[in-house]
């Protein structure tokens, strides 16, 4: 639906009684209350995370499968069973084919330097989007450089949604592999990843979903979209730093060959042989961030608790309710979509008159928390021909009256500039 009128629409989750498992947003900041718009960036961790964390190093911490002792045990039982709630958040079809590492970015470079080194060679072509946070394009654009592929970018309309008629195009040109945001960390926008995936793959081509703004806002299923591969990290989703995933199919995993080499992901080491660990340890190796999975394990729980349906419909009341004030601001430029129904809980604008960097120190001053800069999306700002935007991105547990305070702390800055 066209977004015409601010309305706090009812949503189904009861925020004031979530705020309170999160001992951060209590906080003020410069005197004023918290408001935390930066989820984009990172997200804050609820008290059931951080017990869970608390919890190891408090009563059994001790290396993970190393051990024949009670601590090793339950805490690689945890770090385990984290693996099995992971597993069970994207429906994938089996626990093995989930990877634990630091977080997206590093899943999707182990994708590049694994299957990616080993499978495109020069005249291979690689397709990507302007919409991509750089994780998931820069790897693509150096691979392609190192071993004489094209790479062949998929634009934006003016409206910040992908242009189906050029991803067509590129499809033309049979690709190894597609890497494709999920939903847009710049401009808040949903790409229609299952219909590109399925057409990635009658094209001939392995699909990549970066998956790390869209797995902590709403259901995602890896056997529906259909991908081979998909990437997020747990620090965006209230687990901590340290966490991420990789999920990808089995039969390609198998065929992988190693990441990184050293404990943990080894079966056998002799002097001219070494053979590697199954699934999905093969590709984990040394001591894992173990208390950061288990926070992730935690996390999952949490956000299942609540309803990932749930959380989804709450974030686009807010987006509902934030677009049209923003839209109504004199000045204000809002980047990406104007309907719901191609947004998640992300808007970008630009304020004429104020530098974005300017904006983020002056809402600051109003204890506001949002991001300035480019966003890790550089092609994608100079696609915008802009430098910069200031970024607003909403979770769960943001509120109507936060949103009114970001539109005030707007007013308070074009006073300030006088414009």
């Amino acid at each position: 639906m066209a977004v015409t009128a601010p309305q706090k629409t009812a949503t189904p989750l009861d925020v004031e009684r979530l705020r309170a498992d999160f001992p951060i947003l209590s906080r003020t900041v410069h005197g004023k209350a918290l408001v935390y718009l930066d989820n984009a960036a990172t997200s804050q961790k609820p008290r059931q995370v951080i017990d869970a964390m608390s919890a190891v190093y408090l009563e059994h911490n001790a290396n993970i499968h190393r051990g024949v002792y009670e601590f090793s045990e339950r805490t690689t039982a945890l770090f385990e069973g984290a693996r099995e709630k992971v597993a069970t958040l994207i429906n994938a079809p089996q626990t093995r084919e989930v990877i634990f590492c630091r977080n997206a970015t590093e899943g999707l470079n182990l994708i590049m330097h694994t299957w990616g080194r080993e499978h495109i060679g020069a005249g291979d072509v690689i397709v990507t989007t302007v919409l991509e946070h750089h994780s998931n394009f820069v790897p693509w654009q150096q691979l392609a450089q190192q071993v004489g592929a094209t790479l062949v970018v998929v634009d934006i309309d003016d409206d910040g949604r992908l242009r189906r008629d050029q991803f067509t195009a590129a499809m033309a040109k049979r690709p190894k592999l597609v890497a494709l945001t999920h939903t847009s960390n710049g401009l808040g926008t949903i790409t229609p990843a299952k219909a590109l995936t399925a057409e990635a793959h009658a094209a001939g081509a392995l699909v990549v979903i970066d998956g790390a703004q869209s797995v902590p806002h709403a259901a995602v299923d890896v056997r529906d979209l259909d991908c081979d591969f998909l990437a997020f990290s747990g620090h965006k989703m209230l687990a901590p730093p340290g966490s991420g995933v990789v999920w990808g199919r089995a039969a390609i995993l198998e065929q992988m060959r190693p990441f990184l080499y050293g404990g943990d992901m080894i079966s056998r080491v002799a002097v001219d042989l070494t053979t590697w660990n199954e699934l999905p340890w093969k590709f984990e190796a040394g001591t894992s961030a173990y208390v950061d999975a288990i926070g992730l394990g935690a996390a999952v729980d949490y956000l299942q608790a609540v309803g990932m349906d749930k959380i989804h419909e709450h974030e686009r009341a807010l987006v509902g309710y934030a677009l049209p004030k923003l839209l109504a601001v004199p000045g204000l430029t809002v980047f990406g979509p104007k309907t719901l129904e191609d947004r998640v809980g992300v808007i970008s604008f630009d304020v004429a008159g104020i530098h974005p960097h300017d904006v983020a120190q002056i809402f600051d001053s109003e204890g506001i928390c949002v991001r300035a800069g480019h966003h890790c999306n550089q092609p994608l700002m100079t696609r915008l021909g802009t430098a910069a935007t200031t970024r607003a991105s909403f979770y769960l547990y943001n509120t109507f009256a936060e949103i009114d305070a970001l539109v005030g702390a707007i007013d308070t800055a074009k006073k300030l500039f006088k414009v």
